[in-house]
């Protein structure tokens, strides 16, 4: 990343993460509100509008910036995604892929750091989004089984650990895609969680293997030493009045 680029996502990095919430709180607003007043639904849908325009603009502002500009179009193809689906209301949520990228740069380079923000952070929010996005699919769609929060909310836990008991399912197309993403976010997190745990057991079992490697080596050169003072004791010492000191 050039110097430019770089200046750039430092700068814009506070804004588009405030943008995300806002974003989440105005569609969250308009979904588990269904009477809201004409006035405050045009202000959600206000707020909408502008930050998918922030998030166009930040896209486009990288890839002008970007040096390699065919590389940057191949590794951000999700950005793309945000700014290019704005019109699939439930899809509309892609554009919080850009506060996950704030939190794992917030989670510093620690492994531990970004795997505690992804599996808290990350997963509460994207089950608190899916429901947003199935609820608002499905809510009015003939034979919905899905029509209330709760129900929702329910629907996104077990879909997410890959349960599934089936007493609930979408009906619509946008209410299916939206069941796709969380299945492939489902084994993404089950598989970060396992990668997680066995970089954890690798890299304490190598702590360990130091450790013991460290107390031998200690060990070593206690029996080193002991061997040194014994031998040295055990030297016969050389008589006073020998002939040389008489000589002397």
């Amino acid at each position: 990343m050039n110097r430019a680029a770089e200046n750039w996502r430092r700068r814009t990095e506070a804004p588009l993460m405030v943008a995300a919430l806002l974003f989440l709180a105005a569609y969250a607003w308009r979904v588990l509100d269904p009477n809201l007043s004409t006035g405050w639904r045009q202000l959600c849908d206000f707020i909408l509008w502008v930050t998918w325009a922030l998030f166009a603009i930040d896209y486009l502002a990288r890839f002008m910036l970007a040096g390699d500009r065919s590389r940057f179009f191949v590794r951000h193809v999700h950005d793309l995604a945000v700014v290019a689906l704005p019109l699939l209301r439930p899809l509309r949520l892609l554009r919080l892929v850009a506060l996950l990228g704030v939190l794992n740069q917030l989670a510093g380079r620690s492994l531990r750091g970004r795997v505690a923000t992804y599996v808290v952070g990350g997963t509460t929010m994207i089950l608190f989004v899916a429901a947003l996005a199935i609820l608002d699919a499905e809510r009015n769609a003939p034979n919905a089984q899905i029509t209330t929060f709760s129900d929702a909310l329910w629907w996104a836990i077990v879909t997410t650990t890959t349960v599934g008991y089936g007493d609930l399912a979408p009906v619509t197309t946008p209410g299916k895609l939206v069941a796709v993403g969380l299945m492939v976010a489902g084994i993404a997190l089950l598989g970060t969680v396992t990668a997680t745990l066995a970089s954890w057991f690798v890299e304490r079992i190598g702590d360990e293997r130091r450790h013991t490697q460290d107390d031998f080596a200690r060990l070593a050169e206690e029996v080193r030493q002991l061997r040194e003072q014994i031998a040295s004791s055990g030297r016969p010492s050389r008589p006073s009045g020998t002939a040389t000191d008489q000589i002397g």
